[in-house]
């Protein structure tokens, strides 16, 4: 059983995807496959170097990530482009190590941390979703605070993702972010034991 686990910016996914892994759940990180199917001389590298051009790079060869952020979140066209290049190289990273899991361990569920899981097609492999959900003013708030944003800029970020609110319809599992960590915690723990009883079940 592979469950998806996605928010939106500013959200508190990688706290939750955290609790998870106290609790003793293997998670598979797309942000870690990002950047590895990215880095300096890879596939991806060479494709996003060929559409952006050498300027979005840094003076040793990595990705300028600021610089191309500011990019996809501003133009739309440049975002799609870019998923289009890393998305399949990610699933595949991430099903590759999800097998690997599962021939020392199988019949455990897995948890995949991806946070544009509806934006893409990602959320057709996973059995599951569970959604970190904070009310919009709130996430608002935190992302100004955490990135150092102008309210502008942190409602351009936001607009880039699909409104957490779409995503609530979609998911089967919600954990209310906009509490205390405790609050969290307790949801992360109850969805957990419910997790292993599906997976024991199947």
């Amino acid at each position: 059983m592979i469950i998806g686990l996605t928010g939106g910016i500013a959200s508190g996914k990688s706290t939750v995807s955290a609790m998870f892994r106290e609790l003793g759940a293997y998670v598979v990180d797309a942000d870690i496959w990002a950047r590895k199917v990215v880095s300096p001389g890879s596939s991806g590298w060479k494709e996003i170097v060929d559409f952006f051009g050498r300027e979005i790079l840094t003076e040793d060869g990595e990705l300028n990530r600021p610089q191309l952020a500011e990019l996809i979140f501003h133009h739309p066209d440049y975002r799609h482009r870019l998923n289009a290049i890393t998305h399949p190289k990610i699933r595949i990273g991430m099903k590759e190590e999800t097998e690997d899991y599962l021939k020392q361990y199988p019949g455990q569920p897995v948890i995949w941390d991806v946070p544009l899981l509806f934006e893409g097609d990602t959320h057709q492999l996973v059995d599951e979703t569970v959604l970190v959900y904070v009310p919009y003013d709130i996430q608002l708030e935190r992302l100004m605070k955490r990135n150092q944003l102008s309210e502008e800029e942190a409602k351009a970020r936001i607009a880039s993702q699909m409104p957490l609110d779409s995503k609530r319809k979609l998911a089967d599992y919600l954990i209310d972010n906009s509490l205390t960590l405790e609050h969290t915690r307790e949801q992360v723990q109850s969805i957990w034991r419910t997790i292993q009883q599906n997976a024991c079940q199947e």
